[in-house]
């Protein structure tokens, strides 16, 4: 096995074993191996055979049909148990939260009763699933309020989500900075420090996670700030354009690379929760700053990203009219199908 590894830089692709993952070797009458196959995904197939110059390795990927699969859920206690239930893998949902995630806080704002409908790409072979690939249109209904997705990729080749108006789904910043923690205290002007005991404006919003769950920038920026900060601990401050602010206090420790005058993109790691200064518990307290004024970042609107071009809208509705019909009809016939 040591000589086969060693023949070849690709053969090193064998040291990635899979629980479960299933080898054949044939062997010539000396007890000399001649062949080794095995298939570490469904979609790959890798052998090794001996040759009068020594080991030759050869990779063979099956391509699979592509589908399209239409999935719908409704929200009884978190995204994550409805989104199995309708047959979403974890990769699935994280990709369905992104989408959403600059109008929806997958921390704060999930209710029972909200629902989401999406068509995405399924991957098969020999007619068995073996994997998923892009979302290519979605609907998310919180609290009453329906957000609409479909994935559109423009004439330079670069894919990205609008609403079915055209308008960008991404905006400058992120809802929430801390992937689906809970919200241990929401922002107010009033509240009782839980240390200090006294009335204090509590100018932010505290995300409640365990120790180490990593920190996100909300959005593209430059860091000001990243060391000890008095009652707020270990902090990153990252000033976005002229207008915009936002701090990250009580962190565990800063990711590598921030350092005061960094430049951060939106959604990178900044730092792992923890309860460094004044602070009860694991949690992030996040505050946004508008012209130096402290606002509440669940109920401000955010600035938008380009829409599409003009001249490019008519071929945009090519696409997501056909999707959005069809998840219409695929709904419809479920609601009915349930006696709804």
């Amino acid at each position: 096995m040591h000589e086969v590894l060693a023949s070849s830089k690709e053969a090193k692709e064998l040291t990635r074993l899979k629980v479960g993952q299933v080898f054949d070797f044939e062997l010539d009458a000396s007890g000399s191996l001649t062949t080794l196959r095995t298939q570490p995904s469904k979609l790959v197939s890798l052998m090794i055979q001996r040759s009068a110059a020594g080991f030759a390795f050869s990779k063979e990927e099956i391509k699979p049909q592509v589908q399209t699969t239409y999935a719908r859920g409704t929200i009884d206690s978190s995204l994550f148990v409805a989104a199995k239930r309708a047959g979403l893998s974890h990769n699935l949902t994280m990709d369905l939260a992104n989408i959403f995630g600059y109008d929806i806080d997958f921390a704060l704002d999930i209710r029972k009763g909200d629902s989401f409908e999406l068509i995405y790409e399924s991957k098969h072979v020999d007619g068995q699933k073996v994997g998923s690939g892009d979302i290519l249109s979605a609907r998310f209904t919180n609290r009453g309020k329906t957000y609409t997705a479909v994935r559109y990729v423009n004439k330079q080749g670069v894919a990205s989500y609008y609403t079915a108006n055209g308008e960008s789904m991404r905006k400058a910043f992120i809802r929430t900075p801390v992937d689906f923690a809970r919200i241990s205290s929401r922002f107010s002007t009033g509240r009782k420090h839980p240390i200090l005991n006294k009335i204090r404006a509590h100018k932010g919003v505290d995300y409640a996670a365990p120790h180490g769950t990593p920190i996100k920038s909300a959005g593209d920026g430059k860091v000001i700030l990243a060391g000890r900060n008095g009652g707020y601990g270990n902090t990153v401050i990252i000033q976005h354009g002229s207008r915009y602010r936002t701090l990250y206090a009580h962190m565990q420790g800063f990711a590598k690379g921030i350092q005061n005058g960094a430049a951060v993109k939106q959604g990178q790691i900044i730092g792992y929760i923890g309860t460094t200064g004044l602070s009860t518990g694991p949690h992030l307290h996040y505050e946004f700053q508008v012209d130096g004024v402290h606002v509440d970042p669940l109920s401000q609107k955010l600035p938008m990203s380009d829409p599409i071009p003009s001249s490019e809208l008519a071929r945009f509705k090519q696409v997501s009219q056909p999707l959005l019909a069809r998840m219409d009809k695929e709904k419809a016939t479920q609601l009915a199908l349930n006696g709804q």
